[in-house]
This record gives structure tokens, sequence and C-alpha cells, in this order.
């Protein structure tokens, strides 16, 4: 489940996708010909999901209308510090200021703003997406850390996770006495809690991660509240699929794609994994698609996009052929947001419910 840092894919308009990072933290170590298909899978995820059941969920007050911006908690928190932490690389890391902070991924970017810390963030990664973020400089390109960027902003802190890289801008940061934190990343819904706690206990403010965690969790449960019941007792079978048209990938997600958990917390079926794809991603065939015989497909916006739109997907070898194909039954979800697995995932949960038992689908 770990895509090599080494390889980026860029979107028909020359940039990458704002997920690309999370792709390549996705890839098992293999060889050299695998490494570099899932790492083509960088640019989108599409969802498409079939109406399993009746009714729909209704829409959360941070749903669909609110997707690209964050939530901040009421009070500004009162960091307490210094704080020392250990650092997922295996360094301890002595923090005395929350003054000028870098996140160098979106779903980092996503909790520190989201813990209130918004005014004090200094740079961001491609990877984050949300309004309250656009205006800052970025400070990577093709997901790749520029240290000299970094050292510019006189940083006070510095946040990454074990996909960021190169491992020199890594260590030439460290090397200027910068504090940086390095995290796990975020694979599944239960990561969620964990990483928040990290980056609130990183900042000085654990209380306002305790009450930031308590409040998505809530909300994660409320939308799972909300799932209607599936009517024939079955629960509707989703496959992942990461679609670039542009560069002729098209690929099926697996037990390590990251999507599982949502998927399953929706109420639905992987059918990828329950086909038996133990691997992140693997090319669609026709055959992989008559065995997963999904009734929905769920795919990020811009990988819908570079194949346009449901009228391309359904062309593509193999789709139209599977019940999704023949009803046309979309879940789309906005790259930025679909895998981070951080303090909007009750929205991307709400969206996916919301859409997947939609009375008629979403499909055109």
């Amino acid at each position: 489940m770990h895509i090599s840092q080494a390889f980026a894919t860029r979107s028909p308009e020359g940039s990458e996708g704002p997920d690309a990072g999370r792709m390549r933290a996705r890839r098992p170590a293999r060889g050299r010909a695998a490494a570099a298909l899932t790492a083509a899978v960088a640019f989108a995820l599409v969802l498409t999901g079939c109406g399993g059941g009746g009714g729909s969920a209704p829409k959360s007050a941070g749903s669909a209308a609110d997707a690209d911006r964050v939530e901040p908690l009421a009070a500004p928190p009162a960091p307490k510090l210094p704080v020392t932490v250990d650092s997922a690389d295996g360094a301890k890391v002595t923090i005395d200021s929350t003054d000028r902070i870098v996140p160098l991924t979106g779903s980092l970017s996503e909790i520190v703003f989201t813990l209130g810390f918004g005014k004090q963030v200094v740079a961001r990664d491609i990877t984050a997406t949300f309004e309250q973020a656009e205006k800052l400089p970025v400070v990577t390109r093709a997901h790749d850390v520029s240290a000299e960027s970094v050292l510019s902003l006189k940083p006070t802190i510095v946040l990454a996770d074990t996909t960021t890289g190169p491992a020199e801008a890594i260590d030439q940061i460290r090397d200027a006495g910068i504090p940086l934190l390095v995290v796990e990343p975020a694979k599944e819904l239960a990561d969620v809690g964990r990483r928040i706690d990290t980056v609130a206990e990183a900042l000085g403010v654990p209380s306002a991660g305790t009450e930031l965690k308590e409040r998505t969790e809530s909300r994660i449960a409320a939308v799972q509240k909300s799932i209607p019941d599936h009517a024939d007792g079955e629960k509707p079978r989703v496959a992942f699929l990461y679609l670039r048209g542009s560069a002729s990938v098209y690929l099926l997600g697996g037990a390590e794609s990251g999507a599982s958990s949502l998927l399953e917390a929706a109420g639905a079926v992987d059918a990828g994994k329950e086909s038996g794809l133990d691997k992140d991603f693997t090319a669609i065939t026709s055959e992989a698609l008559a065995k997963a015989a999904p009734d929905a497909i769920l795919v990020m916006s811009k990988g819908l996009a570079s194949v346009d739109g449901m009228d391309g997907l359904v062309k593509i070898p193999g789709i139209a052929e599977t019940p999704a194909g023949m009803d046309r039954r979309v879940v789309s979800i906005d790259d930025g947001v679909l895998l981070n697995y951080g303090p909007r995932t009750d929205r991307v949960l709400t969206e996916i419910v919301e859409q997947l038992y939609a009375k008629g689908g979403t499909g055109q």
C-alpha cells in the first residue's frame, strides 16, 4: 500500500492531480513494472455508485456546498509549548513555536487549519486544495518538496508524512535546524483520530485535538446512521476505479487502494477487494470487471473528466457490461478530499451515501 515517492503523474492540464501523493503512498514494494503502473495512478480517483436501496441520505451542514472549505473549531486553541514528540521516522522533535507552520501534504494542512492554526500556515503543498489555503505559496513541484522554498519562509515547524520526499529535501530542512515532524499516512477510516491526535500534540493543543477527533467521529457515525436499509438485504457492490484518460491508464482498486474502509462505512462492498484483488490497483480488464460485477463505480471527479465523463467511461472495455455500466451509476468525489481521512471525511462519506443511494442514481 505504498506508492513510490519517486513517481509523479500529471493531469491533462499539465499539473498533478491533487491526490497524487496519497496514491503514491499505496504501492507495496514490488517490481519496477508494477511500480510504474501504480505511479501512473496518481492523478484521479473515480467513485461510481448504484442505487442499492431506497431513499436518500439527509445532507449534512458541511456537505457538497462546502466541500472546498474546512471548518475550524469555534475557539482558537492556546498552544502549550515547548513539546517533544516522536517522529514516524524515528527522530525526536521539539517544537517551541507554532508561529510559522508549513504542512507538506494536503491532508495535514486540512488538520492544521481545522484545529484553528490557519493564520499561522505560511505555505502549502499542491494537494491542499481547500479554499482557505488557495492563496498560500506552493512549496512542492510534482509532489517533490523544494527545501529552498520551505527554508525561505523561515518556518518554526514543518509537518510531513512518510510519503513526502525527496529524502534529501527532508534532510536539508532538518539540517537547517527546523523542527520537522514526520507523521504516518492515513490509509483507512480508523486512522482519522490518530492523525488528528498526532498533529494536535505537535502543535501543543492536545485538548483541541480531542475535541476535533470527537466532532469528526460523531459526524461520521451520524452519516452511517442515515444509510438506508437494503430492500433486498444485499449490499451494493462498488468498484473503485483510477482513471487517467490522457495517459490511457485505467485501474481497478483492490484491498489496498485506500477506498475499502470508506465503501464499507457507506454500507457497500468493495467489489475489487471482494473479488480477490489483494493489491492496491490492477489494470482493468473485461475479465476482472466481470468478476467484480460492480453495481456502482467510485471515481475522483478529475479522473471522470479525463475520460470525458460518463459517456467516455462506458467506452472503457468491460465497463458497459457491468451492472454499473448498464445503469450508468457513478459517484464522483473531489480529488482533493476523497482519501484524506481527516476532519472532512464525514462530508466525503455523506456524498458517497447520497449518490450511492439516490433514487435512480446519479449517472447521466
